[in-house]
């Protein structure tokens, strides 16, 4: 059960699509990505015939049942970036990703925001070498304390009163909020501004001028795929992006008492500083919500509902919050939920729009999707208009990704991968030193 999903009325789908139709521009997902472009698109130029077609309602998938972190985290180095980009690159690309969290929050869609920045506990010796070395490079960037600090334990522990903390990363380009009302807010917004959105319609085919549904197809001079964690579905898209689970819980409201040991008293998003990665967040219910990492990659990227439940990576992740939180300890967790996320073969997310085929395409945000999918939602709208904007010169503009390897390298490579990462945890835990195969692995992708 989706805690996100169950705190609002039941949703009934739009209308599918009823048959062969034209259009401008065709968005095939009605996730953040592909509404936020339908959205500035006719904001841009309400002329434009926009359709979306979605296979089930908007926000079905990663969008309205993700960890509710709106940040300004991106899952690519700033030396990656700099590679292809320079110094500029790299601070424009930070300052369009800081911005983009307050663009949610001026949006005006009504979503429990709480712009009250992220904590990044640091609860070992090697995390905190790591974190170190993280704010002496953000400083060589030119990035001050409101884009990434390090601070004490004693401060840290003000902010999150968590076990064993040594100190904690911080940033105040970040909000926490209620993501299935972000989208459903969005799917509503777009319909006013003349978007025609067609749910419980399954797109099989996306090529250059048209798209294929269960329902009809959709000829139009622009099509985008803004598909994310599903787009391995699409016929010729499998090795694309890998849809990798991420899994959550919640517990009960918590009485009044246990937030004062707790904290987090400006909703501040938490996580701390191990490989496999973990998150969570106070809800405008008084509620933990909390998630990570560890489910396995299935073979040949297939998606199921059935694998959003794995009881051993549920049970593991309580146990980690009750290992941060022991005064939780015997509050009810009331629901345990998954979903896809999408990965790029480099760990490197893209936008971009093709004039000369009408093709257009954007993801791969490696769970930092929220606010990244809105500056890519703008950025396309840009670039499918013509506008000449800073947007449209971003250092992820037009990039390719390699493809991901074919079956069973694909299978063993991302598996591996997840259990590399929490043996470096262990390691770390151990010893109190950096764990040099996790660095190994971010040095093989340039990072």
């Amino acid at each position: 059960m989706i805690l996100w999903q169950d705190q609002l009325p039941a949703q009934e789908p739009r209308a599918p699509l009823p048959g062969d139709t034209d259009a401008d521009v065709c968005v095939v997902g009605a996730g953040y990505t592909g509404l936020w472009t339908a959205l500035h698109l006719r904001r841009l130029d309400p002329t434009l015939r926009v359709v979306v077609v979605e296979r089930d309602v908007a926000g079905a998938g990663a969008s309205g049942r993700n960890g509710g972190w709106c940040s300004a985290l991106f899952p690519t180095s700033w030396h990656r970036i700099a590679r292809d980009a320079g110094r500029e690159g790299v601070v424009a690309m930070q300052r369009a990703l800081e911005d983009s969290v307050d663009e949610i929050g001026r949006s005006g869609i009504a979503c429990d925001y709480a712009k009250g920045g992220s904590v990044a506990l640091v609860r070992t010796p090697a995390q905190l070498a790591r974190a170190r070395a993280d704010v002496a490079e953000a400083r060589s960037w030119g990035f001050g304390p409101d884009t990434l600090d390090l601070v004490g334990a004693e401060q840290a522990q003000q902010r999150v009163a968590a076990t064993r903390v040594l100190g904690a990363l911080t940033t105040d380009h970040c909000a926490a909020l209620h993501p299935a009302k972000l989208v459903r807010g969005l799917a509503a917004a777009c319909v006013d501004a003349g978007v025609t959105l067609h749910e419980q319609t399954t797109a099989g085919e996306v090529r250059a001028g048209r798209v294929v549904t269960d329902h009809g197809t959709v000829t139009a001079e622009v099509v985008l795929t803004a598909t994310e964690g599903y787009t391995a579905q699409l016929r010729g898209h499998r090795r694309d992006l890998a849809p990798v689970y991420s899994l959550m819980l919640a517990t009960a409201p918590l009485p009044a008492d246990l937030w004062q040991q707790i904290g987090l008293a400006d909703r501040a998003t938490f996580t701390d500083e191990r490989h496999l990665t973990v998150y969570g967040q106070r809800t405008a219910d008084g509620r933990l919500a909390f998630g990570g990492r560890g489910a396995p990659y299935h073979y040949a990227s297939r998606v199921h509902p059935s694998y959003e439940q794995v009881p051993r990576v549920h049970d593991a992740l309580e146990h980690t919050l009750l290992d941060l939180f022991p005064a939780v300890t015997g509050v009810p967790v009331t629901h345990r939920w998954g979903g896809n996320l999408g990965v790029p073969r480099d760990w490197y997310p893209s936008v971009g729009f093709d004039r000369t085929t009408g093709v257009a395409w954007a993801g791969g945000y490696v769970g930092d999707g929220v606010a990244t999918a809105n500056l890519a939602g703008r950025t396309l709208a840009h670039l499918i208009t013509g506008v000449d904007s800073e947007l449209v010169r971003l250092p992820w503009v037009r990039r390719r990704t390699k493809r991901w390897e074919p079956e069973p390298l694909r299978w063993i490579g991302v598996n591996a991968v997840t259990q590399l990462m929490s043996r470096a945890d262990r390691v770390e835990a151990r010893t109190g030193r950096p764990s040099r195969s996790a660095a190994l692995f971010w040095r093989s992708l340039g990072h």
